[in-house]
């Protein structure tokens, strides 16, 4: 993440504080993860030195017409400013600042299977004992870790893979 994407967002979070909008560009900032990372066109456009900058900020005007009007202006900063390519580590950023700002964060966890509502309970209240903080879960399905899962949160990382004991056990018996 580059040191300019950080000012960024903490330049669109602090206006958002201003204006008690930080949840709807939330919403918007996460939009624009989901839609910058399903195409490859839109990356492209974004980070191509051959397309001129009004094209981009059209683009992206009409792409996210039903964005806010302050993340609308965010756009227009970074054009004018020629970095429209930190669009996406601007709006990662953001969502990091605004999960720090409303002491949530997101618990990553890695299973064979997907979670079912008595597992995802259990994980949020492990995360919440450890943290003190509120999580929100971002599940990812992994066949090869075979069962068990693991869990990351921030820093921390838990790994309690079935793939993860058996490579434990191989090194115990190999020494």
């Amino acid at each position: 993440m580059s040191r300019a994407a950080i000012r960024y967002a903490k330049a669109v979070l602090s206006l958002a504080q201003d204006k008690n909008a930080t949840e709807n560009i939330q919403q918007d900032m996460l939009s624009i993860i989901d839609t910058i990372n399903a195409s490859a066109e839109l990356r492209m456009l974004l980070n191509s030195p051959l397309i001129k900058s009004e094209i981009k900020l059209a683009s992206l005007l009409e792409i996210f017409k039903s964005t806010c009007a302050d993340t609308q202006k965010l756009f227009d900063v970074l054009i004018q400013n020629k970095r429209v390519d930190l669009l996406l580590d601007v709006a990662n950023q953001y969502t990091v600042l605004f999960d720090q700002l409303n002491k949530t964060q997101v618990a990553k966890v890695t299973t064979a299977v997907p979670l079912d509502e008595t597992l995802s309970a259990k994980v949020l209240s492990k995360v919440k004992e450890l943290t003190g903080n509120k999580a929100t879960i971002e599940n990812t399905i992994d066949e090869s870790i075979i069962g068990g899962f693991i869990l990351r949160v921030g820093d921390l990382q838990y790994n309690a893979s079935i793939a993860n004991k058996l490579t434990n056990l191989r090194r115990e018996l190999s020494n």
